[in-house]
């Protein structure tokens, strides 16, 4: 297993069954700035969590990946972060099937942002959206509540099944 830099996470195999073909050693793993470059210009997300009948819901949504979380929002009257305050279990995928990563962790409220991260967040949103969108978040927008960040625990990505299936391990 690839020990991770100061900053990085370990780097190993996930276990699948042996018929799927997954490699056994190193040879193959992908690089976590490989997931963190996707992870910055992914431009929807989906992100699963459980409602508090233990049934699960899967929405897009949009989200900007900064200093090693992704930082999401929406309304605390969505059914993703009514289902969050109950279970903060959180698993977010991107769109593409074949370009793979995964993030599973704990969801957490990080409202009120302190102001220099929200000035932060603020540029990253509408560099990312308001293109298309017309979407420019204010600093200031998320003081009431709405925004929530997932550091995650663990990570699996792949471009190539089996060969570079890959999971980093976060301290």
């Amino acid at each position: 297993m690839e020990r991770p830099s100061p900053t990085g996470p370990e780097r190993d195999r996930p276990q699948l069954p042996r018929a799927y073909g997954v490699p056994v050693g190193e040879e193959g793993l992908l690089p976590w700035s490989w997931a963190e470059a996707r992870l910055e210009t992914a431009r929807n997300y989906w992100f699963s969590t459980t409602r508090p009948d233990g049934r699960p819901h899967a929405v897009p949504g949009w989200a900007v990946w900064l200093d090693g979380a992704l930082y999401f929002e929406g309304s605390p009257e969505t059914r993703r972060a009514r289902n969050l305050a109950v279970n903060p279990a959180l698993t977010v995928h991107l769109e593409s099937g074949d370009e793979v990563v995964i993030l599973e962790g704990e969801a957490r409220l990080a409202s009120p942002p302190p102001r220099q991260l929200a000035e932060r967040l603020a540029a990253a949103f509408t560099a990312k959206y308001a293109a298309s969108h017309d979407y420019r978040p204010a600093p200031d927008q998320w003081d009431a509540g709405g925004l929530w960040a997932l550091r995650p625990r663990v990570a699996f990505g792949w471009q190539a099944f089996p060969q570079t299936v890959t999971r980093w391990r976060f301290a």
